[in-house]
């Protein structure tokens, strides 16, 4: 052997560093040996480490490198580690530590959930077994939940449970005024005496699948319960059993989840024990088709007269249209609902879902092609038959009652259809009858269609009465009767409204103030002078109408235009034709309100009107210079309710018609005032002085009540299609309207007709028929209350146009030319021919145009779509643009020009 020493054999794992720190560890004395080492120096450099596998010397098991693996190991041992065994390696003689205590059994749980022996994220996922015993479980509670469902339920009797309650309406004085919306008008036939093409109707456009399906539609039952939930829109069954099974129970229609299982549990039990021939025969005897009418039968009476066995195809699909809503489909149409519920709207879309209905029945195998190209046009409807209980009056004041629930409350038109209401509304039993006595007075003493059908033929009349410090809806006329009459005139007409709007310019004058014609034009909106009813302004017939700037007002043509007056008049002395405000309110002069409403800013104009309490819908024309002049057509109700507002001192009230309603749980909803300061008391009460001036020497005579302060304006429009008369006490406003129109339903749009030589008058103006209502009228409905006087006015804004001479007195003068030298012969020019009246409907709720017309200018207003340039020497030619109403204008000479009065 040499005599140097053998180099010790190197580490196989680690090489010097290895060595080093296994050196270290087993000089510490306080941490265990690594992998397994005796203690001894060899098992540093081998023996321990690989010379036996898994185990160091004596067999131990292998040790763990890092605490990571420590653990771990422990973890998977189940227990807390202890220490090694004496007698061995790493006991306490030794620097190793010993195995874990194995960890006891774990206690089965019913439901492993965390699951236990696994780790990490799958100790969360449930095992196979959790999932398919929950399943399970959950059906098994579903069809237990379905079986106490189904043996709890009946099957309906549509002939005992589908019937409706009565609605009761209470005059103001608490006093019932009818029981009428919950009556049920049914007749129950036989299957066998319902057309096939009934039959087949529904079917093809509700429930395709009905002879097939089980009663019910999962998809339509999931949909309509996430609404609910979510507090979306309800919705109804969705197969001919769902609806069947709600038409039959009319004593529970409340949204509810509750109601809706229960529903469909019954529908369930319907699909399943009812033959089908039996549920078809129970949903067309119990569904509402309108007019009244439940049942088929009943249907086919109110719409065409006839016995249900006698419907043709065509009226077959017109009747499943009405079970969409009749409401939107009755030709008739039912505006007192919903202003866009117009005739000629209903009938469009009714058209359009017959035919619909009548392609599928082709589609489906229901009906020929041959047979089905018979039936291209709705049939012939008959007009709506009322029940004797809503003739006169009170169907008017029912709808326009049920309207403003309608549209103000929760409560729905179906839920009306259903009754069971107590309805107390805001009708005076004795004004209404007075007004309707006043009407019929004036109409029968003056009016004779028969002897003068050319002129007479097709006039009617309107009224509104409404209570100034409330806006309560005292009295309405509506029209002849609401079972021959089916427009109600106090609500919805068209029917413009004239100089009965100069008012309201004269209110934005005194509010806003005129705009500054000598400032920078970019500024001049913020350059203003507070109007006195003292200030001045031209008179004079055929003017031009100026821009702030000094600039005439120009059409989208570039055409200048002429301003006419009433009767092609001057007013004034000339050259200048000045006149203050209060006389040309006095004498309804159009030249003198259109430049003031051009100078005050027609936007502003515009917000003054919207203030007093008219609708932004009934507002037409609001950018040409004659909407100052009435060329708009706001309802009678909505004028009164406007007029109001100066009668109460600028305060301003909506107006109502319901006070409150109950049902048989107790009250469900009561009018709250909402009332806004819409004008100061200075700019109304100097507005109802200037009017006071109209009644008491001016246009308004006619509507002078002895002993009582009043405050009017009267109205008449281009081409004398309608005439108004709109004024007031501090009790009680009243607006009253007289137009010619035939509103034969079968025309597509109604015509509003000229009105010279109706009732044996050369021309129909506010201050004649209109104003005679009025008198007649407010004279009894004023009866036995105290004479009150309105606010004094106090002094307002500055006299713009000021002259150092006295104000000049009206003069016949005319000037034919735009010289300022009047002609040294007056003549009078005639009106220019007439508008053509577009169809619009502006009602206590809204207005809805269905298309318009336009024509040339003439009296009062007009609506010409395009001014006639200066130098064609016409008077009241011009054009302000489109309008939405029937082409009566108010304030002269088409959009432009006119005489107003």
């Amino acid at each position: 052997m040499s005599e140097h020493r053998r180099k010790p054999p190197q580490p196989q794992g680690g090489g010097r560093a290895a060595a080093r720190r296994g050196q270290s560890g087993s000089s510490s004395g306080r941490r265990a040996a690594p992998r397994g080492a005796t203690g001894s120096p060899a098992d540093s450099y081998g023996t321990g480490s690989y010379g036996s596998g898994a185990h160091g010397a004596g067999g131990e098991d292998r040790l763990y490198g890092s605490r990571a693996e420590a653990r771990r190991a422990a973890q998977r041992g189940g227990g807390r580690r202890r220490a090694a065994d004496p007698g061995r390696p790493g006991g306490p003689n030794g620097p190793g530590r010993g195995r874990g205590r194995p960890a006891p059994p774990a206690k089965k749980r019913f439901i492993d959930y965390p699951r236990a022996g696994k780790y990490g994220w799958r100790r969360w996922m449930p095992s196979w077994k959790l999932v398919t015993g929950l399943f399970i479980g959950f059906l098994g509670s579903l069809v237990a939940v379905a079986g106490i469902g189904y043996a709890m339920v009946s099957v309906p009797n549509v002939a005992q449970a589908a019937t409706a309650q009565n609605n009761v309406y209470y005059w103001s004085d608490g006093s019932e005024m009818v029981r009428t919306g919950g009556e049920v008008n049914r007749q129950i036939i036989n299957l066998s005496d319902i057309p096939k093409a009934m039959q087949y109707a529904v079917v093809s456009q509700e429930n395709k699948t009905f002879y097939t399906d089980s009663g019910i539609d999962p998809k339509g039952i999931a949909r309509a319960l996430f609404n609910m939930a979510t507090g979306g829109q309800t919705q109804g069954g969705s197969t001919i059993t769902q609806q069947y099974v709600k038409n039959a129970r009319l004593d529970d229609q409340s949204q509810t989840i509750t109601r809706k299982f229960k529903e469909i549990f019954i529908s369930i039990k319907v699909g399943a024990t009812v033959k089908k021939d039996k549920i078809m025969e129970g949903y067309l005897n119990s569904a509402y088709y309108g007019r009244g009418a439940y049942g088929i039968q009943a249907a086919a009476h109110a719409y065409f007269n006839k016995d249900a066995k006698n419907l043709n195809p065509g009226e077959c699909a017109f009747l499943a249209a009405m079970l969409k809503g009749a409401t939107y489909y009755d030709p008739a149409g039912s505006v007192s609902i919903d202003p866009t519920a117009t005739p000629d709207a209903n009938k469009r879309r009714a058209t359009a879902q017959m035919q619909d209905t009548l392609d599928k029945m082709v589609k489906y195998g229901h009906l020929s092609a041959t047979e089905r190209a018979k039936y291209t046009t709705l049939p012939h409807v008959q007009s709506p038959r009322a029940n004797t209980r809503l003739s006169g009056q009170t169907g008017y004041l029912v709808d326009l009652a049920k309207g403003y629930l309608i549209h103000n409350t929760k409560i729905t038109a179906n839920d009306l259809q259903l009754g069971g209401y107590r309805i107390y509304t805001t009708f005076d039993k004795k004004k209404v009858e007075e007004l309707k006595d006043a009407v019929q007075k004036v109409q029968k003493a003056n009016i004779k269609p028969k002897q003068r059908p050319d002129t007479d033929k097709y006039v009617q009349f309107g009224g509104a009465s409404v209570e100034p410090s409330t806006g309560a809806i005292k009295a309405i006329y509506g029209g002849e009767d609401w079972t021959k009459h089916f427009t109600n005139n106090a609500d919805a007409t068209g029917a413009q409204v004239g100089s009965t709007f100069k008012p309201f310019v004269l209110a934005a004058a005194m509010r806003d103030g005129v705009r500054n014609p000598n400032g920078d034009p970019t500024q001049a909106q913020d350059e203003r002078t507070q109007v006195s009813p003292k200030s001045r302004f031209s008179g004079k017939n055929k003017l031009k109408i100026e821009e702030y700037n000094g600039t005439v007002w120009k059409n989208e043509k570039g055409e200048e235009w002429l301003q006419t007056n009433d009767g092609g008049e001057s007013y004034g002395t000339p050259p200048s034709y000045m006149i203050d405000l209060r006389e040309a309110m006095r004498e309804s002069v159009n030249s003198a309100f259109v430049q003031l409403g051009m100078d005050v800013g027609l936007d502003k104009v515009k917000q003054a009107a919207l203030d007093a309490g008219l609708l932004q819908s009934s507002l037409t024309g609001t950018t040409y210079p004659s909407f100052s002049i009435g060329i708009s057509d706001p309802s009678a109700i909505r004028m009164a309710g406007a007029y109001s507002t100066f009668a109460a001192s600028g305060k301003q009230n909506d107006p109502f018609s319901v006070t409150k309603v109950e049902n048989k749980d107790g009250p469900i909803y009561e009018h709250k005032s909402a009332t806004k300061q819409a004008f100061t008391a200075a700019v109304a009460d100097n507005v109802t002085d200037v009017l006071k001036t109209v009644v008491d020497k001016g246009t308004g005579t006619n509507a002078q009540l002895p002993g009582r302060d009043v405050a009017g304006k009267t109205g008449t429009t281009d081409g004398n299609k309608s005439a108004w008369f709109v004024g007031y006490t501090p009790q009680l406003s009243t607006a009253i309207s007289m137009f010619r129109m035939d509103d034969n339903a079968n025309n597509k749009a109604r015509t509003f007709l000229k009105m010279y030589g109706t009732g044996g008058q050369k021309k129909i103006h506010g201050a004649s028929f209109p104003a005679q209502i009025w008198h007649d009228y407010m004279l009894q409905a004023l009866q036995g209350q105290p004479a009150q006087s309105f606010e004094p006015p106090t002094p307002i804004g500055e006299i713009v146009n000021a002259a150092p001479s006295p104000t000049p007195t009206p003069s016949a003068t005319q000037s034919q030319e735009t010289s300022p030298t009047p002609s040294p012969t007056p003549s009078r020019t005639q009106p220019s021919p007439t508008p053509t009246p577009s169809q619009s409907n502006c009602g206590f709720f809204g207005c809805t145009d269905t298309g318009g017309q336009t024509g040339n200018g003439g009296t009062d207003g007009g609506t010409t779509p395009t001014p006639s340039p200066t130098d064609t020497g016409v008077t009241g030619t011009g054009n302000a643009g489109t309008t939405r109403g029937n082409g009566n204008g108010n304030g002269g000479g088409g959009f432009f020009g006119g005489n107003g009065n």
